[in-house]
């Protein structure tokens, strides 16, 4: 009995022993959980923080980067190639006629494949004989039947294309014509065609900031030969109020530091001045008809005047200014104040921050001619327009182009707002038209149902009209696809150049922004590589493996960053492709630029990138002398774009090259999506 109790307790003693070890395995199990857990979330909480700072010191870098441009812009725009009446004439270039596969005739049968097939007997053989006679007559007749159908076909194509060519010549005559005529006139003095020529030179130039205003109000006097010119100016919110921006930990928030009113009034003093010497070079340099001997230039912003109390146009700036008081300055090198209040002894309101005004000179309304107005009235706002006077006004485009369009019904429309047909042979046919009166960018997903409202009609083209703009994800999935984007600055552009009149809120004509110019030092990639597929190679600026944003996707839609550290340039053989990259001058937060190649979906739809092979990157100097040479990976049947490889900062600033290699069955739209672009 007392053996029997001994083992029993002894198991049970062993059984407790084994328990307190797996309850003290289990808290020590939980305490490296939490442990983990722990780190874990530091690491998330100090990511966070990473993150929000290199935010805020991305937020301080744009507002910098925005005062060093509106300090300089008067230099940039001085830099820019003067406006010309010739770029106003349009190129008389026909296309050959290529009627494609159609050119090619339908081949004929061959009566040497058409044997005798079996027969032992003499009978047989007879048999066989005319059953292959009667093939090859029956094979013939249909080929001379599809030939005579190609014939017929070649013969109507040749016949559009013929009526085409001459529409389209006759078109590209009259403009011209009429460009020859406003032209003679400028040369005449004519005060409407000088005011409507001086209206162009300011609006074709690409030196202003896109967010500055474009609207005047004109008149010319003759006999004295003066332009007396309103000008917009823009307003005290185009110089930012906030100065840094600092991420607070302790709070969670960013702390913004405001700029001090005195610094702000005098920015704004010295974008006021540029503004108003920019307008004057712009005028006297487009002066090739010796049509001015002065220009009277009032500068104005749209606001409540303090005097009255009421919504007025306050004059802020003034100046008289002479053809030879013009030409002995040298505005790149002026400090832009003293040169407009000294040197052209002109008028600026010391407190423009208050509207507080000054005394214009002379008004066009004074001139006792036609007063011209732009960017007023006269042309309306896109963004407030109807939304059915806004469709009538793209389908009256699409008809000033020569193509037919009518406006669809609001129901049952299938998502289509005008129907168009171009009758130009081999690339007209039928298109299907969008319009999105939108003021931010058009999401990818709009493009997408265009795509399948394409699809759906069966039409040949679908095109998007907006009045914003387009991002990479939709430029992306547009390649190599029947469609076509058109932005708010290029829809009117298109109005102002058939005849039609539109601008897009205070703005009339967007302007471009200034042309980068090639840093001071900087290398060329060169890219070589076998096969004959039609490639596009592209570049992304990123932060790891995401871009720092859309308009760091260097591609064919968007050719250069907005520092102008990344764009493509023309290659030189053995090069195909060449991008231009200023390594020192790529952002603070990038650490790697990444170099890709995808198949052109629009030239090769069917190929992949099986024959691309015997890749490489020449590494050139700005003397596109050879300083070195990148080995890339092959591509691979079935994909269509590959990360070539990237360029990595190291912690010394210097740049390493990474070999990629990774592919992508989806093309290059796949590709941008791994790397943060939104596609869809």
């Amino acid at each position: 009995m007392s053996r029997r109790s001994s083992v029993s307790v002894g198991y049970w003693a062993e059984a407790q022993r084994q328990q307190l070890r797996q309850m003290e395995i289990d808290a020590r199990q939980q305490r490296l959980r939490d442990r983990q857990e722990r780190a874990n979330r530091q690491r998330a909480e100090q990511s966070h923080r990473e993150y929000r700072q290199a935010e805020a010191r991305r937020r301080t870098q744009e507002l910098a980067d925005r005062v060093e441009s509106l300090q300089g812009f008067l230099s940039a725009g001085c830099r820019a190639p003067a406006f010309r009446a010739a770029s106003l004439l349009r190129a008389e270039e026909i296309p050959p006629f290529a009627p494609g596969p159609m050119a090619q005739p339908v081949p004929m049968p061959d009566p040497n494949r058409y044997q005798a097939q079996g027969g032992w007997t003499a009978g047989r053989r007879a048999q066989a004989q005319a059953d292959a006679r009667a093939r090859y007559e029956q094979d013939l007749r249909a080929a001379q039947a599809a030939e005579a159908q190609r014939q017929q076909h070649l013969a109507s194509y040749r016949r559009e294309y013929d009526r085409w060519v001459a529409r389209h010549r006759d078109e590209v005559r009259q403009h011209n014509a009429g460009v020859a005529e406003a032209i003679e006139g400028v040369g005449r003095q004519d005060p409407e065609l000088v005011v409507q020529y001086f209206s162009a030179a300011l609006y074709a130039s690409a030196a202003w900031p896109e967010d500055f205003p474009r609207q005047l109000v004109a008149a010319y006097d003759r006999e004295a030969q003066q332009l007396v010119l309103d000008w917009e100016l823009p307003a005290l919110d185009v110089v930012p109020e906030t100065k840094t921006v600092r991420y607070m930990p302790s709070t969670d928030q960013d702390k913004e530091t405001a700029r001090p009113a005195g610094q702000r009034r005098a920015l704004y003093r010295e974008v006021l001045a540029q503004c108003m010497l920019l307008v004057l070079h712009e005028l006297f340099t487009a002066d090739e008809y010796e049509a001015l001997e002065s220009v009277v230039l009032n500068g104005f912003v749209d606001g409540t005047d303090p005097a009255t109390g009421q919504q007025a146009r306050v004059p802020l700036a003034t100046v008289m200014v002479t053809r030879a008081g013009f030409d002995v300055l040298r505005l790149e090198a002026v400090e832009s104040i003293s040169c407009l209040t000294d040197g052209l002894r002109g008028q600026l309101a010391t407190r423009p921050d208050q509207l507080a005004a000054v005394r214009p000179g002379r008004r066009p309304e004074e001139v006792g001619n036609q007063v011209v107005s732009h960017g007023g009235d006269e042309d309306p706002d896109l963004y407030a327009m109807d939304p059915l006077e806004f469709e009538s006004l793209v389908a009256e485009l699409f008809r000033a182009m020569g193509m037919q369009a009518v406006t669809t019904e609001r129901s049952g429309d299938g998502g289509v707002d005008v129907d168009a047909l171009d009758p130009a042979p081999i690339r007209g046919g039928s298109i299907v038209v969008q319009v999105k009166r939108y003021r931010n960018t058009v999401p990818p997903t709009a493009v997408r149902d265009l795509f399948g409202t394409v699809q759906d009609r069966g039409a040949n083209k679908g095109v998007l009209v907006t009045t914003s703009r387009f991002g990479p994800g939709s430029h992306t999935f547009a390649n190599g696809k029947p469609l076509e984007l058109v932005s708010g600055g290029e829809l009117v552009d298109l109005l102002h150049r058939h005849g039609l009149r539109g601008r897009l809120g205070d703005g009339v004509r967007p302007a471009e922004p200034p042309q980068q110019q090639p840093p001071a030092d900087y290398n060329v990639l060169g890219m070589s590589w076998s096969g004959g597929a039609a490639l596009d190679v592209c570049a992304l600026v990123c932060t790891g493996n995401r871009v720092l944003g859309d308009e760091y996707f260097v591609f064919f839609n968007n050719e250069q960053t907005p520092d102008g550290a990344v764009c493509t340039v023309p290659a030189r053989q053995p090069d195909k492709a060449a991008l231009r990259v200023s390594f020192d001058t790529l952002p603070a937060a990038a650490d790697r630029l990444v170099l890709v190649a995808a198949i052109d979906p629009e030239v090769n739809p069917d190929a992949d990138l099986s024959g691309f092979t015997d890749a490489g990157i020449r590494l050139l100097d700005p003397d596109l002398s050879e300083i070195g040479r990148l080995e890339v990976s092959d591509g691979r049947p079935g994909e269509t774009a590959l990360v070539l490889g990237s360029f990595r900062r190291r912690a010394n600033g210097d740049w390493d090259f990474v070999l990629g290699g990774k592919g992508y069955r989806g093309g290059l739209e796949e590709l941008v999506a791994d790397f943060g672009i939104e596609v869809e």
